[in-house]
């Protein structure tokens, strides 16, 4: 217990002990059927817009009503004209609700705590509380909760109005008129707020490094590095002090270390490898341009890209599956967890800044090995015309063939067709590339259908693993170790051991194998991310959506998310 809970404990006896006192006096009881009037005169004039949206970012008054209406109009937070022990619960809860990532000034933290700082003192004079001002709290504290519940389950703002056709994850369905009235019966406000919490341990991940880089703004953050020039091994300059005491403010430096020297020395050399490292750099432990704008990053914009991330999270299904396949398309990385445990890793190429790779979920289902690559239109009229208008050969050297529109064309010779005359406009043909070194979805493909057309791949160009920042495809996902992958998914199969799947890949026959059980795929997009071992990633925003996610949450009304009666 910390210092601070037993005085918390005493205050909310001492509230219980003046609440019993004062209803078992006649003169200062309120009949709960007035109670009950008062507030279905309220909601049914309009009285629960009035109070829980004037200068509010966010409320939720239909539900509010929806929630009074259910009850019958009984006092939620109230009994015989005076706060509950739930009402201080809750107030505490919106008081905490930093410690996620949110603002409790956004669920009326003010306007309640002084609300019932106002009562306390009515009820030390010995009057009794206004009944209007009781009808306020009630409302607010009501509204506070389904906004804040909200919030907790699906976050602040819906991703796919932020991020259009990018984003069709879909938000959790939950009925949080009835989870308040559970908890309310149960005195258990704060332990059902926790429950809606995302249960990953990604997100707690966060609210830990929140916490800790909370604590260094606190303390003043770190030293910003003066200078522009490139620094390395074997170099000694006044910039190196400044560089050890940066890197040991976020422990990729150990403590012990000499903060003073100004040699850049080996110690140095692995601490700025570790930095790189979590902030998906090329690990060379060179102090570049990029490695040197990543350090001068400002702890507070450090803070508020894990709130940013934080919210991201809440975007998610509570239950991810198990095991599940999750796609980091700012990290350019996969990972296969199992019971929560990573089982394995790989780099991926992802899509350009102009063909970005979705965020969505899906189920895989089955492997295509010795895959046809199905030439999508628009890449065939934008990028590949051009390349055979240039070059006769071109069908030859790519092993590429040519059907009629359509799902089920014809083949038509190469030779046959005037390819001068056709045009982006103009093109009614369907290219297909044919097994082989040269099909750049490699060897084998892992699929889970979806309206994006886009599924795990091997790759023709091993090459681009190699890179710092990879995204070069047209949306699909290129992954660094399809055999792996495939040894995964396939286990349990009767019919499919790895020894047969390498077999069959050296036939270049085209074959499709069902998973012996579906895997949940989820392809997400994150910034700021936590590991196990208790480092913290922090990623470049390669498709800017930061950026729009801080616009979105800018202060404005907006109607709560998932709040159904």
């Amino acid at each position: 217990m910390t210092p601070a809970q037993p005085r918390e404990l005493i205050r909310l006896l001492l509230l219980v002990a003046l609440i019993a006192s004062f209803t078992s006096n006649a003169l200062a009881q309120v009949p709960p059927d007035d109670v009950r009037k008062s507030l279905e005169r309220a909601v049914k004039s309009g009285a629960v817009q009035k109070t829980v949206c004037p200068d509010a970012p966010y409320c939720h008054p239909s539900g509010v009503i929806r929630f009074y209406q259910m009850r019958k109009y009984e006092p939620a937070w109230t009994r015989d004209g005076y706060p509950l022990p739930v009402a201080e619960a809750l107030a505490k809860a919106v008081k905490a609700a930093g410690a996620e990532g949110l603002q409790p000034r956004d669920y009326h933290q003010e306007r309640i705590e002084t609300s019932l700082a106002e009562i306390r003192q009515t009820l030390v004079r010995n009057e009794r509380p206004d009944a209007a001002r009781i009808i306020d709290l009630e409302f607010l504290l009501s509204d506070a909760y389904l906004v804040y519940a909200a919030h907790l389950l699906n976050g602040r703002v819906n991703p796919e109005t932020l991020h259009a056709d990018e984003w069709t994850i879909y938000p959790s369905r939950f009925n949080l008129a009835r989870h308040l009235s559970t908890a309310l019966e149960g005195g258990e406000v704060e332990e059902s707020l926790k429950s809606l919490q995302p249960a990953q341990p990604g997100y707690g991940r966060l609210k830990t490094a929140l916490v800790v880089n909370r604590a260094l703004a606190e303390r003043g953050g770190w030293p910003i590095i003066p200078g522009d020039g490139r620094l390395e091994k074997g170099d000694k300059s006044d910039r190196v002090p400044v560089l050890r005491s940066r890197l040991k403010v976020t422990g990729d430096m150990p403590a012990q270390d000499d903060a003073t020297s100004d040699l850049f020395d080996e110690a140095v050399e692995e601490a700025v490898m570790r930095f790189q490292q979590r902030h998906g750099l090329y690990d060379d432990g060179i102090v570049g341009t990029r490695t040197l704008r990543a350090l001068n990053v400002p702890v507070e914009k450090r803070i508020r890209q894990i709130e940013l991330n934080l919210e991201r999270w809440r975007w998610l299904p509570q239950n991810l599956g198990n095991p599940y396949i999750l796609v980091n398309i700012a990290g350019y990385g996969l990972e296969v967890v199992e019971n929560e445990t990573p089982v394995f890793a790989m780099k991926i190429v992802v899509g350009t800044a102009f063909q970005k790779t979705p965020v969505f979920s899906g189920k895989m289902t089955y492997i295509e090995m010795n895959p046809y690559w199905n030439v999508p239109h628009t890449i065939a009229t934008e990028e590949t015309l051009g390349k055979i208008q240039k070059n006769p050969d071109f069908f030859a050297k790519e092993n590429m063939k040519v059907f009629t529109a359509g799902q089920n064309g014809e083949e038509v010779s190469p030779a046959a067709i005037d390819w001068s005359q056709l045009s982006e406009s103009n093109f009614p043909y369907r290219l297909r590339q044919e097994p082989g070194p040269r099909n750049p979805l490699g060897r084998i493909k892992f699929m889970f259908p979806n309206k994006h057309s886009v599924y795990l791949h091997d790759t023709s160009d091993p090459q681009l693993f190699k890179k710092e920042r990879r995204g070069y495809s047209h949306g699909c996902i290129r992954i660094e170790k399809p055999m792996d992958m495939a040894e995964f998914v396939m286990r349990g199969s009767k019919d499919w051991s790895i020894e047969k799947i390498k077999a069959v890949l050296k036939t270049k026959e085209t074959t499709v194998a069902n998973l012996p059980k579906p895997i949940p795929v989820h392809i997400l997009y994150f910034t700021a991310w936590g590991n196990g071992d208790g480092t913290v990633h922090f990623l470049e925003d390669i498709y800017r959506r930061d950026e729009r996610l801080e616009k979105a949450l800018q202060p404005k009304i907006k109607p709560a998310r998932a709040a159904k009666p």
